[in-house]
């Protein structure tokens, strides 16, 4: 059997609780509830999750799919070195985020996303997991294989034998075709 790799559910749930965490802030700030700056900070905070969850780790083994134009985000996220790489320090940084989303209503559910989250980043952390980019990989031109010149001439299907297939001109009785029916023109 093989090994769970933690961090590929916790960027799933992170993913999913910064969306959840982004839309209760919406909310919160559309419906001037009481406390509405903690809906402002859950927008803000939700928008910070979202970009940093939103490219996915590569694999340990198997395939790594990237997500649809993943790359820019990569590129940003793999920019912050350690403090972005080490699930340690998201498992914390998720922790201290959710806090203040549980003050309001609109934005517990996302709070408590946000803080599964971090306990999944902190037990793929103490497995010994980190992230690693995925980066696009270069496209191997393929040479034509150098037995083949020229393409062929005559139409399918084509016997074996050059020799079967040409006429020769210089033998013309060979060459001459015999239609078995006659033709007459009216």
């Amino acid at each position: 059997m093989g090994k769970i790799e933690w961090a590929m559910w916790a960027n799933e749930q992170a993913l999913a609780s910064g969306l959840i965490l982004l839309t209760g802030g919406i909310v919160g700030v559309a419906g001037q509830f009481r406390g509405w700056q903690f809906a402002a900070y859950a927008v803000a905070a939700g928008f910070f999750v979202c970009l940093l969850e939103y490219p996915r780790s590569k694999r340990s083994k198997g395939t790594s799919v990237e997500r649809s134009g993943q790359y820019c985000f990569t590129v940003c996220v793999k920019a912050f070195g350690p403090l972005t790489r080490n699930y340690y320090v998201r498992a914390f940084l998720h922790a201290a985020i959710c806090v203040p989303g549980g003050f309001m209503l609109a934005t517990v559910l996302g709070c408590v996303c946000l803080g599964i989250a971090s306990l999944i980043y902190l037990a793929a952390a103490i497995r010994g997991e980190h992230w690693e980019p995925i980066l696009p990989k270069k496209q191997e031109t393929r040479k034509p294989i150098e037995s083949i010149k020229q393409p062929p001439k005559d139409p399918p299907p084509r016997p074996a034998i050059a020799d079967v297939r040409r006429k020769h001109v210089d033998d013309l009785e060979a060459a001459a075709y015999d239609n078995p029916m006659t033709v007459t023109d009216e």
